[in-house]
Parts: structure tokens; C-alpha cells; sequence
């Protein structure tokens, strides 16, 4: 395996006594597994660290753990104290918080290696594993009650005013000056009213995505251009791509529909001082989730990135940020981030959501063209 050329610890006398190769072990961990020298250099990493910190282990071996991590992280004091006292440290509390992998709330086991030990191996645990698939579900539930709202409003809704509108027309047929006010008021609140409704019946349409293979990039690029040229002409864009990326196994229209709606957000956060907007892509492994309809599982290693240094979302409304009619802005009809919810989870995918003041991340995890399911 290529993450284990550096790793001479991987014994082959045990190999040979328990007829398995360690370094399948390794790979089957649910932990995140580093080995770090004392220089802080990195030489292994599992299949896990590659999806915690969203980069290939050619990225990996060999780079500097300030990298990843800030310096002034407590991991770095762990590695230390490992390497000097040759013996395993673990912190249940830890908060890595950097650019690269947000904030993590996790677990970290360091045991040195070697004797005098030269390597510490650092195993990193989110507190809370379930997150993803909690969210995945949440998520799907938010978008099941906007499909139940929209179907609602649109059957129970629409043709009440319709009557309303039409009624107030023939009133202003007979109606003076004033009174024709006041009934054009009436027709202009109905066809307020009846332009929600349209957008929410958007979500009321079940029927299959046609999907194909979609280069990423391209989506992006129209995106930002679109961007560019209007609601977020304030705005810099920054692009980091991995020019190797597979397709998308996607619906190019609703993916165009889906980073449009999060970089307008994204734009909009943005009220004060130089506005900066991130575009990046990564490839990751490890990540499989149950498709919507219940079919198979998905391979999610695409990972696409909306970063801002906007104010951020308020702690009140994130546990909901995906739910209908929910927003931080006082004109927003929180059907936006409601919409990408349903288009990601049409995908098959994931959306993940990292917010503090002047750094907010959202990561949507999408299935690549081929081997979709598995």
C-alpha cells in the first residue's frame, strides 16, 4: 500500500504469524492514524487521515504537521511529552481548529514507537462520529417537510387567491381613485404570495435526477463568473482546484442551481471590509453513505468547498440552517440553503457546515462518475 512506504514497524515476522498484513488493519481503522517524527514530519498516514484532513497521502507523507495544524495546537506538546517520555499520552478534550479541517472536537491517542522511540503515532477521534449520518438524516428531513409544505400551499393555497385577485380586479373596475389603491395593493400582496409558492413547488418534484458524468470545474467556473458580474461583484474569488479531479456523477443544471445558491450566501454574509469567497476541490476516500432512496451506498470522495470571510451564521439558527423558511438575513426567505439540501441529497451526497465570524466552510461531498454505488 502506497501510505505504509515509510512505516518499517509494519513487521513482516508478524505477518507471517498471524497470516494478515498490518497495514490492512491500519487502513480499516476508524481513526485518523499519523506517524510524525520529531522533526514534526509526517511519515504514514491511513486511508482515515487522508478524508480528516481532506488530502491524499502523496499530499501527506513527507509534509510538515504545522501544515494541518496550527503551532500553538496542544498536539504538538503531545508529541513532545510522547517522544521524551516514551510513553502513550491521551487527551479526550481536544479542539483543533485550522483553515483546512475547521473546527474538530476529538480525541487523540499518542504512543511512541521505537526504542528510544523516534516515531509517535498519533490517532485522532471525532467525540462525535455519528455527526455525518445524523446530519444526513436531519437534512433529509428538512427537505421532506419543505416537500410536504410546498405540496400543501401549492393545493390549498394557490386557488384562494386566485379568487382573491380576481375579485379585487372587478372591484377596481367600478372603484374611485382611492379604493383602486387599495384593490391594486390586494393584487400586488396575492402575486407576492403566489411567487413564494412558486419557488416552493420546486421541492415538491420527486421525479429521478437525470445525472451524467459533470466536470466540476466547469460548474464552478460559470458560477463564479455569474458571480463575478453581479451580486457578488464586491467579492474576490479564490480558486484552489485539484486539476485531477474525476467527474461528478451529477445532473450539471442542478449542481450549476446548487453552488450558485451557496456562493450568493456566501456573498451575502459578506457586509463589511475586503470580501474574500474560496472555491476549492479535493478527492478524498472513505466516505460512503446510504442513498436517499434506500437502493445502495454511495462513494462520496469528491469534496467541493465555499469558504467566506463573512460574519458568520448565528449559533441560534444553525442547528436548523437547512430547514425551510429558516435565515440569518432579515430579507431572506430561507428557501436557499433549504433548495441545496434537496439538490445534494438528490446526489446522493453530503453538505457539512464549519461557521465562525469571518470564516464560514461549507463542504459538499458528491459521488464521482464511476463506481457510484457499491
Amino acid at each position: 500500500m502506497p501510505n505504509n512506504i515509510a512505516l518499517p514497524f509494519l513487521a513482516t515476522a508478524r505477518q507471517g504469524a498471524a497470516g494478515i498484513d498490518p497495514a490492512r488493519i491500519l487502513e480499516a481503522l476508524p481513526q485518523a492514524i499519523l506517524a510524525v517524527d520529531a522533526s514534526f514530519a509526517i511519515r504514514y498516514v491511513n486511508m482515515k487521515a487522508e478524508e480528516f484532513f481532506y488530502a491524499s497521502a502523496a499530499t501527506l507523507l513527507g509534509a510538515e504537521l504545522s501544515e494541518l495544524v496550527p503551532t500553538d495546537s496542544p498536539v504538538f506538546a503531545l508529541i513532545r511529552q510522547v517522544l521524551r517520555t516514551a510513553a502513550p499520552v491521551v487527551d479526550h478534550g481536544l479542539l483543533l481548529d485550522s483553515r483546512r479541517i475547521g473546527q474538530r472536537d476529538v480525541l487523540i491517542q499518542a504512543t511512541p514507537l521505537g526504542d528510544p522511540p523516534d516515531l509517535a503515532i498519533i490517532a485522532f477521534q471525532e467525540r462525535t462520529i455519528a455527526e455525518r449520518l445524523d446530519q444526513q438524516w436531519n437534512q433529509r428531513g428538512a427537505v421532506r417537510s419543505a416537500q410536504a409544505m410546498a405540496a400543501m400551499l401549492g393545493h390549498e393555497v394557490r386557488n384562494p387567491l386566485a379568487g382573491i385577485r380576481g375579485a379585487a380586479q372587478l372591484l377596481e373596475q367600478g372603484a374611485g381613485a382611492s379604493d383602486r389603491e387599495l384593490t391594486r395593493l390586494i393584487c400586488d400582496e396575492t402575486d407576492r404570495i403566489k411567487a413564494l409558492i412558486d419557488r416552493m413547488e420546486v421541492f415538491s418534484d420527486d421525479l429521478p435526477l437525470a445525472r451524467e458524468p459533470v466536470n466540476i470545474h466547469t460548474v464552478l467556473d460559470q458560477v463564479r463568473k455569474v458571480a463575478s458580474a453581479g451580486y457578488a461583484r464586491h467579492v474576490t474569488f479564490v480558486e484552489h482546484y485539484d486539476p485531477s479531479l474525476p467527474s461528478v456523477y451529477g445532473n450539471r443544471e442542478q449542481l450549476v442551481r446548487l453552488f450558485t445558491n451557496l456562493v450568493k450566501n456566501a456573498a451575502e454574509a459578506i457586509t463589511r471590509g475586503h470580501g474574500r469567497i474560496v472555491l476549492s476541490t479535493a478527492y478524498q476516500s472513505g466516505l460512503r453513505l446510504v442513498l436517499p432512496n434506500g437502493s445502495g451506498r454511495a462513494h462520496l470522495p469528491l469534496v467541493v468547498s465555499i469558504e467566506d470571510n463573512g460574519d458568520g451564521i448565528p449559533d441560534s439558527i444553525r442547528p436548523h440552517i437547512f430547514d425551510a423558511f429558516v435565515s440569518g438575513k432579515q430579507s431572506g426567505t430561507g428557501l436557499g440553503l433549504a433548495l441545496v439540501a434537496k439538490i445534494v441529497g438528490e446526489h446522493g451526497g453530503l453538505i457539512e457546515l464549519d461557521s465562525l465570524p469571518r470564516r464560514t466552510i461549507f463542504r459538499v461531498f458528491l459521488p464521482m462518475a464511476e463506481r457510484v454505488i457499491e
